[in-house]
Parts: structure tokens; sequence; C-alpha cells
């Protein structure tokens, strides 16, 4: 749950248990190498007053503004939703004053997310809009790169090919470590990772991939899991919470980016607890997890 919605079904592949599902043998041996086994985690994720992270902006929709597009898969990639007026064929229920990975002051070129939960439909059919590479608004509009639109009720896929407000095609607040759920105490879904460096390949939930064509690196959607051997007896707080999820819902590949860095909520509220957050977490390494056998790789046609 967030802000009172369900964040998907149940059953949905970011909500489900993979601690007993089995090792992927293959993925072990030919992708595992790979992974920077050597490299600690990092929480890259703090407050608001350094704007680190990604911002989560609830409430009840707005009135639709039109999406235009910096790049030409937008269009192509993105979810319709007809302007009211007939004026176009992307008008988003998101208010011009929600909240830009970075700030309003990131660099045009940066990921500059927009994530905003519509909580009308709460709690069980709430409605997620994502933006990629989201600019200031003007003219009672924005521009991005891509943008998605997640019906909290339901685990369909995005087209097959098609990318999201995610390298590879993944919601993005679904995987996010949020301040609410280190409050209650658990995290009970897996959390958005990136790697440097990735295949040109996906593994369902994911979509759609961004890498070289080279079979020893990981795919997207790529589910990897804590060891259950790993001794965290000695973590406590939010770090404590982190290590129990990712035993019990591992992580997903979901974005190049630094290896082993786990998302999360912007949160003035984390202020005083991610220096401990990291310094506890920079002792888990890439060879303390194991990848999890959940589907076929995928390798789409160029």
């Amino acid at each position: 749950m967030h802000a009172g919605c369900r964040v998907f079904p149940n059953d949905n592949p970011w909500n489900v248990d993979v601690s007993a599902l089995p090792v992927d043998a293959d993925l072990m041996t030919s992708v595992m190498p790979s992974m920077a086994l050597d490299r600690g985690m990092h929480a890259d994720w703090g407050t608001e007053t350094d704007n680190y992270g990604i911002p989560i902006t609830v409430g009840k929709a707005a009135a639709p503004v039109p999406i235009t597009w910096n790049t030409t898969y937008g269009p192509r990639e993105s979810d319709k939703l007809p302007c009211p007026s007939g004026g176009g064929d992307f008008c988003y229920p998101i208010p011009l004053d929600a909240k830009i990975e970075g700030g309003t002051g990131a660099a045009a070129n940066t990921d500059r997310h927009i994530l905003f939960l519509a909580t009308d439909g709460a709690p069980d059919r709430c409605v997620l809009y994502e933006l990629y590479n989201a600019q200031n608004p003007q003219g009672g509009g924005f521009t991005a790169s891509s943008a998605a639109i997640w019906k909290l009720d339901t685990n369909a896929l995005r087209t097959e090919g098609w990318t999201s407000a995610d390298a590879a095609g993944l919601p993005v607040m679904a995987g996010l470590v949020r301040r609410e759920e280190i409050e209650r105490g658990e995290i009970t879904h897996a959390i958005r990772f990136t790697m440097q460096r990735t295949r040109q390949a996906y593994i369902h939930p994911a979509t759609h991939a961004a890498g070289a064509d080279d079979p020893t690196l990981p795919p997207m959607g790529l589910r990897v899991r804590l060891k259950a051997s790993f001794d965290d007896a000695g973590f406590t707080g939010p770090a404590k919470i982190i290590t129990t999820a990712m035993k019990k819902y591992g992580l997903l590949l979901a974005d190049n980016g630094s290896n082993w860095y786990i998302s999360g909520e912007t949160s003035e509220a984390w202020a005083p607890d991610i220096g401990p957050i990291n310094r506890a977490l920079g002792g888990v390494k890439g060879s303390d997890f194991e990848i999890v056998k959940t589907g076929p790789v995928i390798v789409p046609a160029r």
C-alpha cells in the first residue's frame, strides 16, 4: 500500500515472495560473474533538501494537461489518453506542480522522473502516471521523453518491446523504498536496482531492453535475491527492513546506472537515517546475491 492505494494485486511480480523460488543455475554461471560482485550496495535516495531520490506526488486526478515529446519513441511507446477537447492523443491528469526528480533546477538531460499517484479509486483502483525526462511545465502542459499509465488493479504488462518511464518497461514507483513502509516496519515488494552495463534482452515483467549484445551481461527484469545465509543479525532499523525484503522479495533490474544502487522515494524524513542505511548496506556485496529463476530471457529482434 502507498497513500491508501494498493500498488498492484498481491500476485503481481513486484509483490510475490520469491524466497522459495529456485536459483537460475544457467544465469548464475553465465551472468552473475559480470555483476560487480565486490561492489557494496548503495541507497540511491535522500531528502527533499538535497533533491536526492525519486519523489512521489499523491492526490486526486488533476485537470488533464497535454504531453508533448522530445523523442521519436515517446509517442510510439507511451500510453495514449486522449485530450477531452480532442486536441491530441496524450493528456494526463498530472498536476502542473507535481514534483520532478532532481527538482525544477535539474539538468534537462537527466532522468527528471515525475511519478503521480492518483488516489481517486482508492484503495484498489488507483492509477499511477509516470513521465521520464519531464521538463518544467510550460504552456499548460509537460514535455517528456516517454510516459506510462499503470492501472494498479491489474497485472497487465506493457506492449512487448515498449519502454515506460523506466528503461525496462517497468513501473518506477512499485520498486521504490518508500518512507511510509519503513515507518510501518515492512517492505512487501521487490526493490528497483540498477547496473552499469546490461544486456540487450529482458525477462518479464520487463518488456524493454537498453543494453549491449553481450550474453554475459544481466538482462532487464532480472530478479536477484539476497542469500538466506547472509548474516544481517547486526542490522537494525531501516537497514534491517531493507535486507529482510531483499531476502523475501528480492531486487528487480530496471535501468542502467551505478552498480548495486537501489532506488527510493525522496523524503525529508530520511535525514537521520540515510547515513546509517548506507553504512550498513555498504557491507552487502554483489556476491551476497543469487539470481532467481522467474522466466526465459527474451532477446528482441533488431
